[in-house]
């Protein structure tokens, strides 16, 4: 399953990108994020692992994150990893004046274990694609409010 979701920031590349890369700036704008720890590789670097915790309801979940390309300012490309899914998702920032950033994610799902999962990506799949968005509104929430 793959899709795209996007947003328009109204503030400047270098800006956007420092708050997307500050994993303190998370739990402003990812529901339910506990933290993160770095497990092997070089932090921010080409094939560094971390583990991401969030809270969803009464569980916590662990997301492991592979980073496989990081070209910011312009790209971020990653592996996310947990017991039931794994995706990429590419993340890139475009300037459009400088004012304004487009943020683009492109997300692939390559794994869905479970019979509740499958049959929600089945007859759900844009539920998948609401919660990106949902993040990425959250996100242009976020860094428009910063200074």
């Amino acid at each position: 399953m793959k899709f795209n979701c996007s947003v328009t920031i109204n503030k400047p590349r270098d800006f956007v990108v420092s708050k997307f890369s500050d994993p303190d700036c998370l739990v402003h704008w990812q529901d339910g994020f506990i933290g993160k720890k770095d497990l092997s590789g070089i932090p921010e670097k080409d094939g560094a692992v971390c583990e991401l915790r969030y809270k969803m309801g009464r569980n916590e979940l662990k997301l492991y994150e592979t980073i496989l390309r990081n070209k910011l300012p312009d790209s971020f490309y990653a592996e996310y990893e947990c017991d039931p899914t794994k995706n990429t998702m590419l993340n890139t920032f475009t300037v459009i004046d400088e004012n304004t950033t487009k943020y683009n994610v492109e997300v692939e799902y390559s794994k869905f274990n479970g019979f509740m999962l499958k049959l929600i990506k089945t007859i759900y799949p844009s539920m998948f694609k609401k919660q990106v968005q949902k993040w990425l509104n959250q996100f242009k929430q976020f860094v428009e409010t910063k200074d």
